[in-house]
């Protein structure tokens, strides 16, 4: 049986304070200092992090962090916080109510809401739990699921309780490279539509003509020609040099939203004609987009870490996830009541072809290019130190650029096979996003606090949400597979659809 206190050898703590940098790998120290989307880890202090018992987070005035006087404040967290929920997922949202119906899909996405936050919570109130009872300066993820496990009555799960570690980091890095894949496929399908159609491009944006496409490569070639740029970036392993650009990034979505926003509140048609709800089989399709646009649980805990007062951070939670899931529902609802049954996998392929609006999608497509390196960080700091620390220090610098040219090229490969980006979004949700964000949590608080006794109501709520991932990740990975093996002919070409 694993020693809870101490780290699997040969893992990746990712936030590990003081931790010596090693031959072939990065420093740690380099990772708690840098601005990055971490995954993994939160800070406590051993002392002040009472177990918080059954009422959600602990209380915030016996909650202190271990010595980061340098940290976020409420302000940067919160900004961090829609940071790392808002992405192209927030575009395909559209399309997954339609899949929905106009009722039946933001109510569902309001539920989706509840529940992803409960289960943020979750994650962070067995992560104190835990720094306190082990007298640990912090916990990740994977380690609050392998302590679950050490505290569970049953012989065999303290056994194999590091296998918690093992199928976390796994999820993680499916969830991580399956965010690469969507972003090649978005990047070549918004580069393809504003390439076909330039010479049709104009300045007028109220007009409702259909724009004839110049015949254009195939978009599986585009995910070609920006491969070679993709590898450079990640080839910036500190990704302070990396800060500007994503801080550039950050405001060209931002600016692009606001764009958006103001095309799809105008002129909307009759709504009477769109379902309330729509066919069950679709159904399944909108919870991997939707589970996969909610699936910011990574973000909490290192957030959490961060921050000068991590006693704010329960408030920061619960405003900044409502602001998300307002605009969620908000975009999700226009955006198909503007569109209706036209609605594509983007919302942004539905932008008329005047200058303004390709440059909404060029704006957007400069934001997720940046994007890729922050999302990419977490896999390639998971797998590439492990292997480049088998060779010699003298080969460890090639093994390690070549490792990220075989990740890179796998994830183009997959948006290669998968070039439909509706169904790269619900299969990655459905496969990984669930499992992290719905499947996961609520059992290691069973794990967690089945020993100590637990109200039988929780116990049932737990499983209930569990139960509600795992028949999403199932039947919504069998309709994404259905929808993929579709003949070709069945399939709607995105790019050739008539813009609005």
């Amino acid at each position: 049986m694993a020693d809870p206190k101490e780290p699997e050898k040969g893992g990746v703590e990712l936030g590990t304070p003081n931790a010596a940098p090693s031959t072939g790998t990065m420093s740690t120290q380099r990772l708690r200092s840098e601005d990055y989307n971490d995954y993994s880890s939160t800070d406590v202090t051993p002392e002040g992090s009472p177990p918080g018992g059954m009422n959600g987070f602990a209380h915030p005035e016996s909650y202190q962090r271990f010595g980061e006087t340098n940290g976020t404040t409420w302000y940067q967290t919160l900004i961090h916080l829609l940071k790392g929920n808002i992405g192209t997922g927030l575009l395909g949202l559209p399309l997954a109510v339609k899949n929905a119906g106009i009722l039946l899909g933001p109510v569902s996405l309001l539920v989706m809401g509840v529940v992803a936050v409960h289960c943020m919570g979750i994650l962070v109130k067995c992560a104190h739990h835990f720094c306190h009872r082990f007298q640990k300066q912090f916990v990740d993820y994977g380690g609050a699921v392998v302590y679950g496990l050490e505290s569970t009555p049953s012989a065999w799960l303290r056994r194999h309780a590091i296998w918690g570690r093992r199928v976390v980091g796994l999820f993680l890095i499916i969830t991580q490279l399956g965010f690469c894949c969507v972003y090649f496929v978005f990047l070549a399908d918004n580069l393809k539509q504003v390439i076909s159609a330039a010479n049709g491009t104009t300045n007028d944006c109220n007009s409702n003509r259909t724009v004839a496409m110049t015949p254009t490569m195939d978009s599986r070639l585009f995910m070609l020609s920006i491969l070679p740029f993709v590898v450079l970036l990640t080839f910036i392993q500190n990704l302070k040099v990396l800060s500007v650009f994503s801080m550039l990034a950050n405001v060209a979505m931002l600016g692009s939203l606001i764009v958006i926003y103001q095309y799809i509140v105008r002129d909307i048609p009759d709504p009477s004609d769109l379902p309330l709800a729509a066919a069950w089989k679709t159904y399944p399709l909108f919870f991997g987009t939707a589970i996969f646009a909610f699936e910011g649980i990574g973000v909490v805990l290192p957030l959490e870490n961060k921050m000068k007062k991590p006693q704010q951070f329960p408030v920061i939670l619960y405003v900044g996830m409502t602001i998300v899931t307002i605009l969620y529902i908000s975009l999700s609802v226009l955006g198909y009541l503007r569109f209706g049954a036209d609605i594509q996998a983007s919302i942004t392929l539905n932008l008329p072809n005047c200058w303004l609006y390709q440059a909404v999608k060029l704006l957007f497509s400069f934001g997720i290019f940046f994007t890729y390196a922050v999302q990419f960080y977490v896999p390639a700091e998971i797998i590439i130190p492990p292997l480049v620390a088998r060779v010699s220090e003298r080969w460890g610098w090639l093994v390690n650029l070549l490792l990220r040219v075989a990740l890179v090229g796998v994830t183009c490969v997959l948006a290669i096979l998968i070039p439909r980006l509706d169904i790269v979004i619900s299969l990655v949700g459905s496969v990984s996003s669930s499992a992290l964000a719905l499947i996961f949590p609520p059992l290691l608080e069973i794990a967690t606090y089945y020993a100590e006794g637990m109200h039988p109501l929780v116990i049932a709520k737990d499983v209930a949400i569990s139960l509600f991932g795992f028949v999403g990740f199932v039947v919504g990975t069998y309709e994404a597979l259905v929808e993929l093996a579709a003949p070709a002919a069945t399939i709607v070409n995105t790019t050739s659809a008539v813009v609005q």
